[in-house]
């Protein structure tokens, strides 16, 4: 199976977490999105532990809860010790009435709005990390108005090619992120902020994109950063005392994936702060990382009902599902691929080929294509596979089809942590 928490039982049903897919989808219904609690803490104490052991504790992981957002994941995060990276004033609420501490929040985004920095500052959030002049400048007047001194970071861009999607690469010049280096606007921002009166900058960010393999990138990321750090200390006297390096480990969603186990990207990334401080005689900053794909990715799955099977003679075969890229756009975003389990017949072998079809209104809702997969037929329940970052956060309404249900299943038991939509739901705001 793709990771060691999916099995198959005596029935020849997929399990995950212990919990059987047949019996999820029969007592909780179809789309479902299911998350293994136990993989989640696991994970986030695999980070934990590397950040104690080979850096003293001397920094913070924060979950980076674009990849999934509900109260849930925050109360399980923040249970484990678990910071959060927010990029909205929805994910900030959130958080916040979840009961993650104000102070252990990073808010991010390249463009947010006045209320949303209101709201981070009226809150107490951590760390705002700002993204251009005109925001700093905007924040400025917001912590003066609350007569607050507000903690900024700075995103940079470190110009670093992380070899992986176009649409997820960050960290190069051509970004709509963050300050560059190479054009001396970085040195320019971090200027302009520590002339705020109402601001206190307390260190630069970067992240140079997603799903990234190598670990290289990460390590070069952190050795340009200190550089420019170690530049900021030469010319104008300024030591910044934290770091931000941002997430994007990748995760296994197809057999030919080959990720790097998640703590020996951390120690490689920690290494070459530790040579590189030491190579400048640097002060080690406090360091923080922004996991999020890599904690909740592969802990989860999507069931589906199959409704039609259409065999097209020397064409293809599609197999048609109840949910699609309402539920699941990465495909038709990224041409993102997934592996496909029946549920009911996991013990089989994949004796065919097919695309999995969606139910949405557009030629281009798929799932995938070219999979292999059991042969099925309608009523059958199939599931695909690594669905636990970035599917239920970026489901639609599209066709006015409600988000589907999402459980968390922990020792074979399930419960529902956020609610099936319903009909009313969707209508609930027109007028």
């Amino acid at each position: 199976m793709l990771t060691p928490n999916l099995t198959v039982n005596a029935k020849g049903h997929l399990c995950i977490g212990g919990a059987d897919c047949v019996d999820l989808a029969r007592d909780y219904g179809t789309p479902l999105y299911v998350m293994d609690e136990q993989m989640i803490r696991e994970n986030c104490r695999g980070y934990q532990d590397v950040i104690a052991k080979e850096y003293g504790g001397n920094g913070m992981i924060c979950y980076a809860s674009k990849a999934f957002s509900c109260k849930e994941i925050y109360r399980v995060t923040e249970s484990e010790g678990l910071g959060a990276d927010v990029v909205s004033g929805g994910e900030l609420y959130t958080a916040l009435e979840a009961g993650m501490p104000a102070e252990k929040i990073v808010f991010h985004g390249n463009s947010k709005t006045n209320s949303e920095l209101e709201f981070a500052v009226r809150t107490g959030v951590g760390r705002i990390v700002c993204d251009n002049l005109p925001e700093l400048s905007r924040l400025q007047s917001i912590a003066a108005a609350q007569n607050k001194i507000v903690t900024v970071m700075l995103r940079v861009k470190p110009g670093i090619d992380a070899h992986t999607h176009d649409f997820v690469q960050t960290g190069k010049i051509d970004s709509k992120f963050g300050f560059a280096l190479e054009t001396g606007e970085a040195k320019e921002a971090v200027l302009t902020a520590m002339g705020y009166q109402n601001l206190k900058l307390s260190g630069l960010h970067c992240h140079i994109g997603s799903q990234i393999f190598d670990t290289e990138p990460f390590a070069e990321a952190a050795r340009v950063m200190l550089r420019f750090m170690d530049t900021l200390r030469e010319s104008d006297g300024i030591v910044l005392p934290e770091l931000n390096l941002g997430g994007g480990p990748g995760i296994k969603y197809v057999e030919q994936d080959d990720p790097k186990p998640f703590g020996d990207v951390i120690r490689t990334i920690l290494n070459a702060v530790h040579e590189t401080c030491d190579t400048l005689s640097y002060p080690e900053p406090y360091v923080l990382f922004e996991p999020g794909r890599s904690i909740v990715g592969g802990a989860g799955l999507t069931l589906y009902t199959v409704m039609a099977k259409k065999i097209i003679p020397n064409v293809r075969t599609y197999v048609l599902v109840d949910g699609g890229m309402c539920d699941n756009p990465r495909y038709a975003l990224y041409q993102s691929e997934y592996e496909a389990v029946c549920a009911n017949r996991a013990g089989e072998p994949k004796t065919e080929t097919v695309t999995l079809g969606g139910k949405c209104c557009e030629s281009g809702d798929l799932l995938g294509e070219n999979m292999p997969l059991q042969s099925v037929e309608p009523d059958d329940i199939l599931a695909v596979l690594a669905t636990g970052a970035y599917n239920y956060s970026m489901a639609s309404h599209y066709n006015r089809n409600p988000n589907p249900e999402v459980v968390m299943v922990k020792d074979g038991e399930a419960r529902t942590v956020i609610r099936r939509e319903r009909y009313e739901d969707i209508v609930r705001n027109d007028i």
